[in-house]
């Protein structure tokens, strides 16, 4: 039976997901903001866990209704037959996103349906169930617009952004479902060698070669939230879980370089939890000095900037940065993430793509740039050729 889901991703990465969605045979796909509506069958809500790279997580919408105070929503969570989804023994927690003028408190407006939940199960049951805000069985999410209330259950438990294999960071590494959508964005499928010129802690190297070997980025996950649900289908879970058929050969090479030895240390031990380490060379050198290490190469790249960091101390990492491609990378394409267009200027480079990113609270810019021999004139007519 087809039902409606939601998949939350991040501004910028809607049409991605949204084409992966298709991908994976989704129906009614319509791009919202931040998210794509479709739907599908249980067959695919777990497909979508297993093989999405760029969702955040997947809600089931179980209500929708109307309310301008917290205690409508109370009334109205309060009417629903809570054994369909949950028993009295799970442990659950309530998130919820409010854009009211009417309702202003996301935590109270939780609270009411926690409330709603508790005494439900005790008049029905005699016995309450657990609020659990760390880790629990069962996560509901309620979103709030004006008066539109939807409330619906979170089939992916963590983040999807928590794939399993991160087994360490540096200061701020890149959310691997942001990683994901640069590199979608960025058109890699794995057809040549790709290289990130600042690796830190390897998370688009990792998600680069996975998405070469077209493995589901969900294999590494030890749990979903599905499976706690009251209708879960293990023998199906595990057909899908343990299908390898998708997978593919991947014969180029991923090349990281970073000048931190930390960097290079913690990128090391991730690859080494994926089970990458043969398809990956990670490199200490700095951006000034790097080589190609083949003709034709992919670089997808988020270099240092940040509301910690003075851009005047970058300014020479993007103008060597700019340097290196026009010197060593002819040929090439690069795409380049900053929050800093000034910064991104230093590249010396004009842009052929810019598409806007969010990364964590920095809007940034995503840029490509074309890396050709002689005039950029006779570069764009040999490209439209």
């Amino acid at each position: 039976m087809n039902e409606l889901y939601i998949a939350k991703t991040f501004k910028g990465l809607e049409e991605v997901l949204a084409t992966e969605l298709v991908n994976l045979g989704a129906n009614n796909v319509e791009i919202q903001r931040r998210a794509v509506a479709f739907t599908g069958d249980k067959r695919l809500l777990y497909k979508a866990n297993l093989h999405l790279r760029t969702a955040i997580r997947i809600l089931k919408p179980i209500a929708e209704f109307k309310a301008s105070k917290p205690d409508e929503i109370y009334e109205e969570c309060r009417k629903l037959n809570w054994a369909g989804f949950m028993d009295v023994t799970n442990t659950f927690a309530i998130d919820a996103t409010v854009f009211s003028d009417e309702i202003r408190h996301s935590r109270f407006a939780s609270y009411r349906v926690k409330d709603a939940i508790v005494d439900w199960f005790r008049d029905t049951t005699g016995k309450r169930p657990s609020v659990k805000v760390d880790n629990p069985q069962l996560q509901f999410n309620l979103h709030i617009s004006n008066d539109q209330c939807t409330l619906s259950i979170d089939s992916s438990g963590d983040s999807l952004h928590k794939r399993g294999y991160r087994t360490n960071q540096t200061e701020a590494p890149i959310s691997e479902v942001l990683a994901a959508g640069m590199l979608l964005l960025a058109g890699w499928d794995g057809n040549t060698d790709f290289i990130d010129p600042f690796c830190g802690s390897g998370t688009l190297l990792i998600e680069a070669t996975l998405i070469a070997l077209n493995i589901p980025p969900g294999l590494y996950r030890p749990s979903f939230g599905f499976e706690q649900w009251n209708d879960f289908d293990k023998d199906l879970f595990d057909e899908l879980y343990q299908d390898d058929s998708g997978e593919r050969e991947f014969t180029h090479k991923v090349y990281g370089f970073d000048i931190s030895a930390k960097a290079l240390k913690i990128a090391d031990e991730n690859i080494r939890s994926a089970g990458l380490s043969k398809y990956i060379t990670l490199e200490r050198c700095d951006i000034a000095e790097l080589e190609t290490p083949s003709e034709s190469c992919l670089i997808v790249t988020n270099p240092p900037y940040g509301e910690r960091l003075n851009p005047e101390d970058l300014e020479p990492t993007y103008v060597a940065l700019g340097r290196t491609l026009k010197h060593k990378f002819q040929g090439s394409s690069a795409w380049v993430m900053s929050s800093d267009e000034r910064l991104l200027d230093r590249i010396g480079f004009k842009p052929s793509a810019k598409i806007k990113l969010m990364n964590g609270p920095l809007d940034c810019l995503y840029n490509r740039y074309d890396v050709f021999a002689g005039k950029r004139e006779e570069f764009l007519r040999q490209q439209a050729v």
